[in-house]
């Protein structure tokens, strides 16, 4: 069951100043799509993805690495702008490497997300994102973005530091953060800013989550094996109850809770990256109603 419009906060309490109601329609016009790999997702994202859109391809630790790929290829031949996630612990070595950037390159692909994964145990040299990113910048690419992650709240097995140190460590061979799902905006924000205090000043993509229906969440989260979806889930354990509940989670809250963030130019927030776990229609229609809104309520 999605959220109903009947019963979707709005976003006209918070969004009365010009600036932040420009910040937020600017980051909804022009947000991040994630899409997962598997069934009909190419349909989907044909169906109802605008081409102005960009989208991210994730990776798999118990598919691998192709799938992405073989995505983001087809969809890059469609006319889309898209973003395959390329999974440190999914790289054999240098020479798989050496393939899997000569494929980008190829297919015209010009920006990567470059994550460590969640598969266990490496299959190959690279435990994490800093061991593939030197040893991309070390073969050479003509890459123009590469993003990176960051956490919000507390990675299940690394300390808050380490994860904002270990952007700064990467800062040099990245061009963007995406942040991990986070449903407090006041823990964005601060995170926003600890960032910055540690003088990491990549622009941040805030992720945010599309309307999901929890029983296709579940479903996916096992058919790909342990990764964001069921990390979320772990560490959400409220959420699938609350989402169908009236007053329940909502983008928009998240959205009105952004907006002082997204209307703050020092912050150098560049806008929303949204976890859609495939549900692009409702995900798709949910903006352009925000959209919408947002032009009524200019007028």
């Amino acid at each position: 069951m999605l959220e109903s419009v009947a019963r979707r906060p709005r976003l006209v309490r918070v969004l009365g100043q010009s600036t932040a109601r420009l910040a937020v329609v600017a980051a909804l016009r022009r947000p991040r799509y994630e899409v997962i790999p598997t069934g009909r997702v190419e349909e989907e994202v044909l169906a109802h993805v605008p081409r102005t859109i960009k989208v991210t391809v994730t990776a798999s630790p118990v598919r691998g690495l192709d799938p992405t790929l073989d995505l983001a290829e087809r969809l890059v031949d469609r006319g889309f702008d898209v973003v395959p996630h390329l999974s440190a612990r999914l790289v054999t070595g240098e020479a798989h490497l050496r393939q899997i950037l000569q494929r980008i390159t190829a297919a015209g692909l010009r920006e990567v997300f470059v994550i460590a994964g969640d598969r266990p145990q490496p299959v190959g040299k690279f435990a994490g994102a800093m061991d593939l990113l030197t040893a991309m910048a070390a073969i050479g690419h003509d890459l123009r973005e590469i993003g990176i992650a960051g956490y919000p709240e507390s990675h299940p097995l690394i300390h808050d530091d380490v994860t904002i140190q270990a952007m700064w460590d990467k800062r040099r061979l990245a061009t963007y953060i995406v942040s991990n799902l986070c449903f407090d905006p006041k823990v964005i924000a601060a995170w926003v800013k600890r960032v910055r205090k540690r003088g990491v000043d990549l622009p941040i993509h805030l992720g945010l989550p599309g309307l999901t229906d929890p029983a296709k969440l579940l479903r996916i989260s096992l058919k790909i094996g342990v990764g964001e979806s069921a990390r979320f889930l772990r560490g959400h354990g409220t959420w699938l109850r609350r989402f169908v509940e009236p007053g329940g989670f909502s983008p928009v809250r998240l959205v009105n809770g952004l907006a002082p963030v997204l209307a703050r130019p020092d912050l150098k927030v560049a806008g929303f990256h949204v976890f859609t776990f495939n549900e692009l229609a409702a995900t798709e229609r949910w903006r352009r109603e925000m959209l919408d809104e947002l032009d009524a309520t200019a007028s």
